[in-house]
C-alpha cells in the first residue's frame, strides 16, 4: 500500500515529461551554439603614432594618431574572415618654425606652416586568417581622403609668411598647396587581432603605410580595442 501513492504519481508526471522533452529540444535549436568569438558591426578605436619618411620627415616630428572605425564582417567562417569599414582619424604633429624652413632653404614641396593637425576620412576592407582560435593575422587596405587646415591666422600666413604680397615673406612668395584643398590618401598594411575570454571584446595592432598624396609618405602603427555588437 505503501508503494500505491508514488507508482500514481508516476503515471501522472510520465505524460507531462514526454510533452516537455520536444520543447526543450526545441530551444535548444534556437539558442544554437554559444559562440566563443563574437562578428558582425563593430566598433574600433585606435591610438598611436604617424611618422613621416620623404620630404617632411626633417620637418615634422612623430605625431600623436586617433582612429574611430565603424565596420562589420562580411565573411565569417572558423579560419577566415573579411570586413569593410569606415573611419575618421586625426593626428597632430609638432613641426619645425616656418621662417627656419626658409632660412635653410627648403623648397615649396616641403615647406609648411610649423605644427599641424591632420584629419582624414577613410574605407577599407580588412582580411585574417586564424592559425589558432583567438588568433587573427591578417591585412587590410583602403583609401579616402586627408585635409591639413591651416591653423594660423589667414591674413598673417599670406603677409608674414608666405609674402604673397610683396613676395618679403619668410617663404618669398612661394605658397606650398599642402594647406589648400585635401589630399587623396591610400594606405595598406598588416593587422593582428586576439580575441579575448569577454565576450565581444578584442584587441590587437594595426601598422599601416600611408601616403597622403601631397603631405608625405607616413608609417601610422596604433593599437586599437574594439568592440563587436
Amino acid at each position: 500500500m505503501r508503494c500505491l501513492p508514488a507508482l500514481l504519481a508516476l503515471l501522472v508526471s510520465a505524460p507531462a515529461l514526454a510533452q516537455d522533452a520536444p520543447r526543450a529540444r526545441a530551444a535548444s535549436a534556437k539558442e544554437g551554439v554559444v559562440r566563443e568569438i563574437e562578428r558582425g558591426f563593430y566598433l574600433k578605436a585606435n591610438a598611436g603614432s604617424t611618422i613621416f619618411l620623404m620630404n617632411r620627415g626633417a620637418i615634422l616630428r612623430p605625431g600623436t594618431t586617433l582612429d574611430l572605425t565603424l565596420g562589420g564582417d562580411f565573411l565569417d567562417k572558423e579560419k577566415v574572415s573579411a570586413s569593410f569599414d569606415f573611419t575618421f582619424g586625426q593626428a597632430i604633429h609638432n613641426g619645425m618654425p616656418f621662417d627656419r624652413q626658409g632660412e635653410l632653404g627648403y623648397g615649396p614641396n616641403q615647406l609648411i606652416e610649423g605644427d599641424i593637425h591632420t584629419f582624414a576620412l577613410l574605407v577599407g576592407v580588412e582580411a585574417s586568417a586564424y592559425p589558432v582560435r583567438r588568433l587573427g593575422i591578417g591585412g587590410h587596405i583602403g583609401g579616402g581622403v586627408t585635409f591639413v587646415p591651416l591653423l594660423m591666422n589667414r591674413q598673417y600666413y599670406d603677409e608674414e609668411v608666405v609674402g604673397l604680397s610683396q613676395g618679403d615673406g619668410a617663404w618669398g612668395g612661394v605658397r606650398p598647396g599642402v594647406h589648400q584643398g585635401v589630399r587623396p590618401t591610400i594606405y595598406a598594411g598588416p593587422t593582428i587581432e586576439y580575441y579575448t575570454k569577454l565576450s565581444h571584446f578584442s584587441f590587437g595592432l594595426d601598422v599601416d603605410v600611408i601616403f597622403p598624396i601631397g603631405l608625405d609618405l607616413g608609417l601610422k602603427a596604433t593599437g586599437f580595442l574594439k568592440y563587436t555588437f
